[in-house]
């Protein structure tokens, strides 16, 4: 497994070996001791998986606050989209900076993001899926979102998103107050 770092402490980029013949390929996209090595001590308690119809559809910005803030391991299952996080731990020195990377069944790639980051994402192709690991259970009240256009990404994309109700209604940036704190275990 490939590890790269991110500008934004914590955030890494996880590229797993295939090993691939003639009738395909075995990729090993988690293994808790490899990663534990690597500085990586994630306890995943729950797998999530999207499917999105069509290219263009934008999901996000996302976060789970304290008590059940979630890290995620997001790969992309079928298809290629686009992947951001932004940081929104306070006293962070690159608060509110973001990185984006194209995760696609092609490359593998996968991106571990910690507690204290927006998630969010964008399909590149049509019949896209994602799946992703969490570090907490779903928890309805500390569920939230931030408007996808308020933290000056550069999405690669030149339409108008396809958006849910709810991430139409996601306040901006600069109206959110972070639940998160850099150095804090969340």
């Amino acid at each position: 497994m490939q590890v790269e770092e991110t500008p934004l402490a914590g955030l890494k980029v996880l590229t797993p070996t295939r090993f691939g013949d003639a009738r395909g390929f075995f990729s090993e996209s988690w293994n808790r001791a490899r990663m534990a090595q690597a500085g990586l001590d994630y306890d995943f308690v729950q797998d999530n998986h999207s499917w999105s119809a069509r290219a263009g559809t934008l999901r996000g910005l996302h976060y789970q606050s304290p008590p059940h803030a979630q890290a995620k391991l997001v790969r992309c299952g079928r298809g290629r989209l686009w992947d951001v996080a932004v940081d929104i731990r306070k006293g962070a020195p690159t608060y509110g900076q973001w990185f984006g990377t194209e995760l696609s069944f092609d490359n593998g790639r996968q991106l571990m993001i910690p507690a204290g980051f927006l998630h969010g994402f964008v399909t590149l192709t049509d019949d896209v899926e994602i799946v992703y690991k969490c570090s907490d259970f779903y928890a309805a009240d500390c569920d939230g979102a931030v408007a996808w256009d308020s933290c000056g990404i550069h999405w690669p994309f030149d339409a108008p998103p396809i958006l849910s109700d709810k991430d139409k209604a996601a306040l901006p940036f600069s109206a959110f107050d972070s639940p998160f704190t850099f150095g804090a275990r969340q």
